[in-house]
């Protein structure tokens, strides 16, 4: 995703509403999609082709992991049209890249490549133009098979782990990992493991 329409900007088309606020409500309510992408109990995946920028690049960042072509560019762009950045660009990439770098791309605007975006740790994979459809289907099917409630307890730790001290996170593991430990997924893999045989989850 490229981002917004610049076209539609020029002209002050871009939010609907007369009044800033009612602006500003509309941009909000778009920008849950970030949010859901987030806090949904499940893994989520950005396919990653062409240009990820402004909005885009937000939008790739709130997912768990991002699967990138080798000619994939990532952009914030919002200095380049004179915005501030929106849905949830500046959270989610600080928590990936640390503030220091985070203030360097969103000042400067400078276009990364999908090898320095892989460096960076922007993205988990970059995989030639070609099999890219092939490569992030294989992982979502993976994942989709795999442990789903761990995963949803998984993605709980880390979520919490943004703003969670040590101790509260210990609390919240022992918690999470016992809650675990009591799923008919668990005792499945144990056995599987005992039988040295691929487990079957269930999500049960």
């Amino acid at each position: 995703c490229a981002g917004g329409d610049v076209k539609a900007m020029a002209e002050g088309r871009e939010f609907g509403g007369d009044t800033l606020e009612d602006k500003a409500q509309a941009l909000r309510s778009r920008m849950e999609v970030s949010r859901w992408l987030h806090e949904m109990p499940k893994p989520t995946i950005a396919m990653v082709r062409g240009a990820a920028a402004g909005a885009g690049l937000s939008m790739a960042l709130a997912c768990d992991l991002r699967v990138a072509a080798d000619g994939a560019r990532f952009a914030t762009a919002f200095a380049r049209v004179g915005y501030s950045g929106d849905f949830g660009g500046s959270y989610f990439l600080s928590q990936l890249v640390g503030t220091a770098k985070a203030r360097e791309l969103y000042f400067t605007a400078d276009i990364l490549d999908a090898a320095q975006a892989l460096a960076l740790g922007l993205v988990n994979r970059v995989v030639p133009d070609a099999r890219l459809e092939d490569e992030t289907l294989g992982l979502a099917r993976k994942l989709a098979g795999g442990p789903r409630i761990a995963y949803r307890y998984m993605k709980r730790n880390f979520n919490a782990a943004e703003t969670a001290s040590l101790v509260q996170m210990l609390d919240l593991e022992a918690w999470h990992h016992t809650r675990c430990g009591l799923t008919e997924d668990h005792r499945e893999a144990a056995q599987a493991f005992v039988e040295k045989r691929e487990p079957v989850f269930r999500g049960r």
